[in-house]
């Protein structure tokens, strides 16, 4: 093993948009950052200079493949690249990939490390199997609590190999003082919105369980209400060949009369402008949300977030009845109902630029205090450096110009 340098491999189907995709460019660039060396393998995508501008190497594998006798061929293959490439730690991100993963690290005797990024759906003993591999790391990362229980009332995991790790957001990256006027015009014009405009975002993958269209019913019933004002909807993010949701969205869009009210605008390269120019964001996940990374990019910004009190955003969401009134970040509604979204969106509307700008500030102060990219860094190095016996977030922390800051950990 490369105590001095040790190597990391990271796997993951695609290097494409997502939380877990951006956690793979965090963890290269902390490995790196701290001495060691990054190696991906993936299908790539959007995300893989990013890795290599981190410091990683990213090499081009069929990681996606869920077809058992590729994935047996892809054991082999990541087998020979651990040998190759003096691998010292594997670790996996998603199910397929995860499989052949452990494969091949029984098989050269290098540990191996899951982060569980979803909260998978498990409809019979096949699929229960096919989840479990996102158990069986020798540490499981949990992304944040309620994954954490998850794990341990599905597979019975012993508590000493599950690591709490929240998903971080870059504070300098999603920094209202930093981003200028000049980008969110652009992204406004892009939109075709008036720089008055009020806008309500919604920024996530299109497809069902996300909630765009309990977001275009809530907006129906505030329109019909008359309290929508002259706000504008945006629905951000791909479809990622979900063609036939993307439609249905458009139908019902077109039904409700919103044709110039509610708009799909594809993916958002700059989504930091994105929730500065945001009134409010919406998190409107009708299935648990593992983490729901964009709750904390939203708060970092100073935006108000409404999120559904299903899976984890009760821990990145401050709301009430919880914490009082004047230590909330934002509201939580019951998942799917597009009456309750309604009224949460009417009171956001409505907030005075003083009240709003007081939310605005807790909720940074919040991400702050618990989600910052950093944090999650240094702690998935300490598990590295735990099953390794190296000192990577040592070195991390050394050459970043902190030296061990106090880890602030659960809700204040």
């Amino acid at each position: 093993m490369g105590t001095e340098r040790p190597t990391i491999l990271q796997i993951i189907p695609r290097l494409d948009a997502g939380g877990a995709e951006l956690a793979v460019v965090e963890i290269a660039a902390a490995v790196t950052g701290a001495g060691g060396r990054a190696l991906v393998l993936a299908e790539l995508g959007r995300l893989a200079p990013r890795v290599e501008a981190a410091g990683g190497e990213v090499t081009a594998f069929p990681a996606a493949t869920k077809n058992p006798a590729r994935m047996l061929s892809n054991a082999s293959a990541i087998a020979r690249f651990i040998a190759e490439e003096g691998v010292d730690l594997v670790h996996a991100r998603s199910r397929a990939p995860a499989w052949s993963a452990l494969i091949a690290a029984r098989r050269t005797g290098v540990p191996f490390v899951t982060t569980y990024h979803g909260a998978y759906q498990e409809a019979g003993p096949i699929k229960r199997l096919y989840n479990s591999v996102m158990a069986r790391g020798d540490v499981v990362i949990a992304n944040s609590r309620y994954t954490a229980r998850l794990i341990a009332e599905r597979y019975a995991t012993p508590e000493e190999r599950i690591a709490v790790i929240p998903r971080g957001v870059d504070t300098e990256t999603f920094d209202p003082g930093k981003v200028s006027t000049e980008r969110v015009a652009a992204l406004r014009r892009r939109w075709g919105i008036e720089p008055s405009t009020r806008v309500i975002l919604h920024a996530a993958r299109l497809t069902s369980w996300k909630g765009q269209n309990v977001v275009i019913d809530a907006a129906g019933q505030l329109a019909t209400a008359g309290r929508l004002g002259p706000a504008v909807v945006i629905l951000a993010g791909d479809a990622q060949g979900r063609d036939d949701y993307q439609e249905g969205l458009r139908a019902q869009i077109e039904r409700l009369g919103l044709k110039d009210r509610v708009r799909l605008v594809g993916h958002v390269e700059d989504v930091a402008a994105a929730y500065l120019t945001a009134h409010v964001t919406i998190v409107a996940s009708t299935g648990p949300e593992a983490f729901g990374r964009s709750a904390i990019e939203a708060a970092a910004m100073q935006c108000p977030v409404i999120a559904t009190n299903i899976g984890a955003p009760p821990e990145t969401v401050r709301a009430e009845p919880a914490v009082p009134a004047e230590a909330t970040t934002g509201w939580l509604v019951a998942p799917g109902d597009a009456r309750a979204l309604a009224a949460r969106l009417a009171e956001a509307l409505d907030l005075p630029q003083e009240a709003r700008a007081a939310l605005g500030a807790r909720a940074r102060r919040h991400v702050l205090a618990q989600f910052a990219t950093q944090a999650l860094q240094r702690r998935t190095l300490a598990v590295y450096d735990r099953l390794l016996g190296t000192v990577l977030e040592r070195h991390f922390l050394e050459r970043s110009g902190q030296r061990n800051p106090p880890l602030k950990t659960g809700q204040p």
